[in-house]
């Protein structure tokens, strides 16, 4: 297996990142904790974000080759939900409330079987071939803080005042605590209407397998910080860099639930893995 490059950037700083990538003559992951929408938390030294990461890095890196993806979801519920009893957590609790859960969507490739596992909100080429699988219910919440955002900014009485509006929207994204109630609700049908990894049964059925082929194969995986994944790292790069430079506030061709906050390098933490196998 040749690695040809890989990055793991954090939007704000690389000790908060709650991206992460593994690499082993098994498996190559790359994993993506998801933003904390409570103040709870597991570890008080990171966010569950990156405690859900960081624990899924190192179960990927103790499997052994021939498990299949069945076995890891079973295995790395199994082990999240030992920590939660580890740390006292009240689990009645946690079934009822999942944003304090810990969470996190992977996408692995599996060397022996031959397969891209798509485990919640990932994605990954394929011989150029691009497959996703997005949450249900996110581009429609999207849609409506981007239009809250554009009413907004439609009251700008002229370019002065729009990007005034738009500068203070990058600190206060209002259009984010608009939308955040309804973010909160939907991570009721995390393991219901989709799979992530959070320490509670997933259901196998809604995570994608990729099958790769038999011949040397090109594989890109990377998280949804990458909302573009070119032919390699430099392209992909400049890509997210033009829609950052032309729309920071994510609310036009690229709706996103989040902007780009001032001071932050992009949206969302990314990371992006390019391999030949």
């Amino acid at each position: 297996m040749e690695i040809i490059e890989k990055t793991i950037i954090g939007k704000r700083t690389q000790q908060e990142c709650e991206d992460g990538i593994t690499v082993n003559d098994r498996f190559v992951a790359v994993i993506d904790g998801s933003t904390s929408k409570t103040a709870a938390r597991i570890d008080s030294s990171m966010s569950n974000g990156r405690f859900c990461m960081e624990t899924i890095k190192a179960f990927i890196d103790s499997m052994p080759a021939k498990t299949s993806m069945e076995e890891f979801c079973k295995g790395i519920t199994n082990a999240i939900y030992r920590i939660y009893a580890e740390y006292g957590y009240d689990i009645n609790r946690l079934r009822a409330m999942p944003t304090e859960r810990a969470t996190a969507s992977a996408v692995i490739y599996s060397r022996h079987h031959r397969q891209v596992w798509l485990v919640g909100d990932c994605h990954c080429t394929v011989d150029g071939t691009y497959y996703d699988n997005p949450k249900p219910y996110e581009e429609t919440i999207a849609a409506k803080r981007s239009a809250f955002i554009k009413n907004e900014l439609h009251k700008c009485k002229d370019a002065y005042d729009l990007q005034k509006s738009i500068d203070c929207l990058r600190i206060k994204d209002t259009g984010r605590i608009h939308i955040l109630p309804e973010l909160i609700a939907a991570c009721s049908h995390q393991n219901k209407n989709y799979a992530v990894i959070d320490g509670f049964d997933m259901p196998v059925n809604l995570i994608k397998v990729i099958n790769v082929p038999p011949q040397k194969t090109e594989i890109i995986l990377a998280s949804d910080g990458y909302p573009f994944i070119k032919s390699n790292l430099k392209q992909s790069d400049e890509a997210l860099m033009q829609l950052i430079n032309t729309d920071p506030l994510l609310i036009d061709k690229y709706q996103a639930t989040k902007g780009v906050m001032k001071g932050y390098n992009s949206f969302d933490d990314r990371s992006y893995v390019r391999f030949r196998d």
